[in-house]
């Protein structure tokens, strides 16, 4: 065990290098206690997913046989959870500082590359400006392709983005055209493809099952586990429209409301209880037409306040 230094015997130099260790090392404390609430709530949200799969299952084998679930139901149950878990990772990232998204240990996802033989659009970015502040005429050094999978119902194609490097021999100057921004950050979808698997999902009532053997049969397989990923990830995108779509429904002096009962299961108590999600609309003679769902785990007053 090591000696605590006696502080008044201690210099003014050898105080300020031990009130710098002390600092440095409660900042590494901060750091280490961050990552383990994100990873405790990850665990948490894993935990939940195992246990409603445990006892989905349980009912599947020993529930009465009006009762039990088909195979195509269990399907449903997984997008959801899927989806839900792939919010969580979003909210969560965007809660993380810069320092904190540089020292998570990176992973890079195992991607299939997609087919060739798909038809492909040439996009190239360039820099507005190819003369480098010096003075210097810029010298196209090479480029970046990055390639977005794209959909047209029936068809895929793939947008192939060329972004050019050019550099000023002069200087050792580099620029580039940024990024074009993308709903998904690093990911392959175009925002039409996001949009046909959202809209086909909650418009056509079509579940992300039935929509892989679709895409399927247009010459490219999508993991069902996949597309719900991007489910999750657009629900984190898409909620400020969803607060401002509310916010401006509230200001109508009338609105109309329904409930749809659904089954909830209870954390930790392995039941299911009777929750709600209720539907609030305009009336029709409203110049606003909009429907905004909430979901209530019971029909009490105060919710609908």
């Amino acid at each position: 065990m090591t000696q605590r230094p006696d502080i008044n015997q201690l210099s003014a130099d050898q105080l300020r290098a031990l009130a710098t260790e002390l600092m440095d090392s409660l900042d590494a404390k901060d750091q280490a206690l961050g990552r383990k609430e994100r990873e405790l709530v990850r665990r948490n949200a894993i935990i939940e997913k195992l246990t409603h799969e445990v006892a989905v299952l349980k009912r599947h084998k020993f529930a009465r046989r009006s009762e039990q679930l088909d195979a195509v139901q269990g399907k449903l149950l997984d997008e959801l959870i899927d989806s839900d878990l792939a919010a969580i990772e979003a909210e969560l990232d965007q809660a993380m500082t810069e320092e904190q998204k540089a020292a998570r240990p990176k992973q890079k996802p195992k991607r299939t590359p997609l087919p060739p033989e798909l038809p492909r659009t040439l996009i190239h970015h360039e820099p507005d400006n190819t003369r480098c502040q010096c003075g210097c005429q810029l010298k196209r050094i090479g480029e970046d392709i990055s390639e977005k999978l794209d959909y047209v119902p029936g068809e895929f194609t793939v947008e192939r983005h060329i972004r050019g490097k050019w550099a000023c021999n002069q200087c050792e100057t580099l620029v580039q055209a940024p990024v074009p921004p993308q709903v998904i950050d690093k990911g392959i979808p175009t925002a039409g493809l996001l949009a046909q698997v959202l809209v086909a999902k909650y418009a056509d009532h079509l579940p992300l099952y039935r929509q892989e053997r679709i895409f399927g049969r247009a010459g490219l397989e999508i993991p069902r586990s996949t597309l719900a990923e991007w489910v999750g990830a657009c629900g984190v995108q898409l909620q400020p429209l969803a607060d401002a779509l509310r916010n401006a429904l509230l200001e109508h002096n009338v609105l109309h409301a329904d409930e749809t009962p659904v089954s909830m299961l209870a954390p930790g108590k392995k039941k299911t209880h009777k929750a709600y999600v209720w539907a609030y609309c305009t009336t029709p003679f409203s110049d606003l037409k909009a429907t905004v769902y909430d979901f209530a785990p019971s029909r009490a007053g105060e919710h609908a306040r």
